[in-house]
């Protein structure tokens, strides 16, 4: 990363500007100007002390006084290691500063300001019409399905408890959606810790960019996870893969834990923005030639399982400004809700290219005599629950209040429909 660094200031600068980010490379470029100065000096000085330790060897060897080469040299192992404390400090300053410039974003990545300027790729069905308003907060609590009251007053606000049936058709989407990806797509399944090190997070490009959004163990210093994407990713942290094996593609499902610190003003009634929430998530481990392509067949993956479940969604490309600061580039698929008559956001597939492989020092060999190279690394949602439970709500109630189990979840709920009490 410094050496592109180096040698691609303009586009790093244009890149910071174009993804909105705030971080500045002009005291990173200074650092390692000072830090490239410091190596020279040393290694000047310890070839003087190779040169005065021969000398004092000779001097002792002939019986000679050695005390002035001795003295100097000396000074000059004082000096030296005077310079390598320095340098440490700012090789540790340089990669704490670097830790806060974003991934490059790819040529197709439209330029644009905010998520108006994100274009749309394509749409799958056709939006329902309710003849009936109903959206998904009084469906819950006509069918007992979500108790937000009760896990607010356990937890706070963003916290809720499903309950009866409502359990039932949650953990049924989860199941459906696992088997779906290990079955149809070869993904393969993990059941990954939730809580991780600081190590992970920076693995994966959380902290220290978004740190106040994690929850954090002080006294463990552990922080829950956001997403099942770091335990992962980062599942091959420090590993040498075999080329021919890629891609790795792995599945998993876990809650997610999220602060939410930057979501002020943003929509949060009932499902739609959780502290706690499931997720089944893919991640992918791929060769960097063919990564852009594994990006495509990952949002197929996803797609399939909303066509699956006959929900109208679509899918757009993120502008600059509105991808992440650890993706190179990011589709976001969206379900329309009837109720509220808006798109939301169901998964964000992502390719990250080499960006979290050189933090979690994830590399390949193309055959076992290549030079080793950083893998590139792709995740995505496959998918987050809570909206979805909104789409299957508000798209399966009927006019009568009762609620039809979508056919493909009915042999994982035990029944097709939720009647009121």
């Amino acid at each position: 990363m410094l050496k592109f660094l180096r040698e691609n200031p303009e586009a790093v600068r244009e890149n910071i500007v174009r993804k909105n980010e705030k971080a500045s490379i002009d005291a990173i470029l200074e650092l390692d100007e000072k830090r490239r100065s410091i190596i020279t000096e040393v290694e000047y000085l310890k070839n003087q002390r190779n040169v005065a330790s021969q000398d004092i060897a000779r001097l002792k060897k002939e019986k000679a006084d050695a005390s002035e080469q001795i003295n100097s040299m000396k000074i000059v192992s004082d000096k030296i290691k005077s310079l390598d404390d320095e340098l440490r400090a700012i090789e540790a300053e340089l990669d704490e500063k670097i830790l806060y410039i974003p991934n490059m974003l790819d040529e197709s990545v439209p330029t644009g300001r905010n998520e108006s300027d994100n274009p749309e790729i394509r749409r799958w069905g056709n939006p329902l019409v309710q003849t009936v308003k109903r959206d998904h907060i009084s469906i819950c609590k006509e069918l007992g399905l979500i108790d937000f009251d009760r896990g607010a007053k356990v937890s706070g606000s963003g916290f809720l408890y499903y309950t009866g049936k409502g359990a039932t058709l949650e953990r049924a989407l989860i199941n459906y959606m696992i088997n779906f990806h290990t079955e149809k797509h070869g993904y393969k399944e993990m059941y990954s810790p939730f809580i991780v090190s600081a190590n992970a997070m920076q693995g994966t490009g959380q902290i220290p960019k978004m740190a106040e959004d994690m929850y954090y163990c002080e006294k463990d210093e552990l922080y829950l996870i956001p997403t099942a994407e770091v335990p992962l990713t980062n599942y091959h942290s420090g590993d040498m893969l075999v080329g021919e094996e890629l891609p790795i593609k792995l599945c998993g499902y876990s809650p997610c834990f999220r602060r939410e610190a930057g979501s002020y003003g943003k929509e949060t009634r009932g499902l739609l923005r959780l502290h706690q929430f499931n997720k089944v998530e893919l991640v992918k481990f791929a060769n960097p030639k063919t990564s852009y392509q594994e990006l495509e067949l990952l949002v197929t993956d996803v797609e399939e399982v909303l066509q699956s479940l006959n929900l109208h969604y679509r899918v757009i490309l993120l502008c600059s400004a509105d991808t992440s600061f650890s993706s190179a580039k990011t589709y976001d698929l969206e379900v329309w809700s009837p109720a509220d008559e808006k798109w939301l956001e169901v998964s964000s597939c992502s390719n990250f290219i080499d960006f979290q492989a050189w933090r979690a020092n994830i590399r390949y060999k193309e055959t076992s005599q290549s030079k080793p190279e950083y893998v590139h690394t792709l995740n995505g949602s496959g998918l987050a629950t809570p909206r979805m439970m909104v789409a299957i709500l508000e798209n399966y109630i009927q006019e009568d209040g009762t609620l039809i189990v979508p056919e493909p979840l009915r042999k994982y709920t035990g029944f097709d429909k939720i009647e009121k009490k």
